[in-house]
């Protein structure tokens, strides 16, 4: 008897559709946003529901749980010690769906699944140390390279001295 077994079959045999949804689970963890369908976005909701909240307990058992489910050790550590942590205050809605269209070739709906709270990506913008200002004619003989300086340097006689 099916009783309370909802999940949805994706037209696939069960080991494609435990792998696939593994790997969406992975990507989801992984860049913390992920483009799918609707139906794949909604399938995979509870189980990252799920695997935040393992992470939000943080004992030994639970991250042997979630690393059954994932397979990764790197994963497991950054789902514990990263994205755990940005959720110990919160009880569930741990994700969020957007609808965002449809899909070109075979018109399939498109969501966007992310994290509620996503890491913060700090942008170090590399300063470039200041250059000491240069007399003007050292700037001005600097613009004037280009194109023909190059031919004079071609056409140039090398030995001024002998003909």
């Amino acid at each position: 008897m099916r009783h309370r077994k909802k999940s949805e079959k994706f037209s696939r045999p069960r080991a494609q559709r435990k792998a696939l949804v593994k790997s969406l689970l992975r990507s989801l963890i992984i860049y913390e946003r992920i483009r799918t369908t609707t139906s794949k976005a909604k399938a995979i909701r509870p189980m990252v529901e799920k695997l935040i909240s393992l992470a939000k307990r943080g004992d030994l058992h639970s991250r042997r749980l979630a690393y059954s489910i994932l397979g990764n050790h790197v994963l497991v550590k950054r789902l514990f010690d990263d994205i755990g942590p940005r959720f110990n205050n919160k009880n569930g809605g741990y994700t969020r769906i957007f609808n965002i269209g449809t899909r070109k070739g075979d018109g399939a709906s498109l969501s966007l699944v992310e994290l509620t709270q996503r890491r913060e990506k700090l942008k170090k913008k590399k300063e470039k140390p200041k250059k000491e200002e240069e007399p003007a004619s050292a700037s001005k003989r600097e613009e004037k390279k280009g194109f023909f300086s190059g031919v004079k340097s071609v056409f140039k006689k090398k030995d001024k001295g002998t003909l």
